[in-house]
């Protein structure tokens, strides 16, 4: 059978009134997080969770590069979607960052340049040290 829970839709002005350490919401990817109860916990510091509180932290979570475990947990904080009218704003912001689903143009050429240099030095060491 079907899941036939309602979606609740915020707007981007009702996230942004949720941005203190009593009531702290946050957007990621079009998706509302009530985050006040993860303030004390998060292995970030409470501090990355205020600096966001009623914005969008799409970037900074993907930036992070946070894990299974973490976007699993992040589901027990959700509280609803953004509202469809606002998505396009909040997307707008992120420009450049990590689609929910596919290869933006950050996913992976962002370690693609790394590796490559890794490479070029580890092969200058084993050419001088061998």
């Amino acid at each position: 059978m079907a899941d036939t829970k309602e979606v609740r839709f915020y707007t981007l002005e009702e996230v942004q009134q949720h941005n203190t350490c009593k009531e702290n919401w946050i957007i990621i990817h079009n998706k509302v997080y009530d985050v006040t109860k993860l303030l004390l916990e998060h292995p970030g510091g409470e501090e990355v969770l205020l600096e966001h509180g009623g914005l969008d932290a799409t970037e900074c979570f993907e930036d992070i590069g946070h894990s299974t475990d973490a976007r699993f947990l992040s589901e027990s904080f959700l509280i609803g979607e953004l509202h469809p009218k606002d998505k396009k704003k909040s997307e707008a912001r992120q420009e450049g960052t990590f689609p929910e689903q596919g290869f933006g143009k950050n996913s992976w050429t962002s370690w693609l340049i790394p590796v490559g240099v890794a490479f070029f030095f580890a092969s200058l060491y084993q050419y001088y040290s061998g």
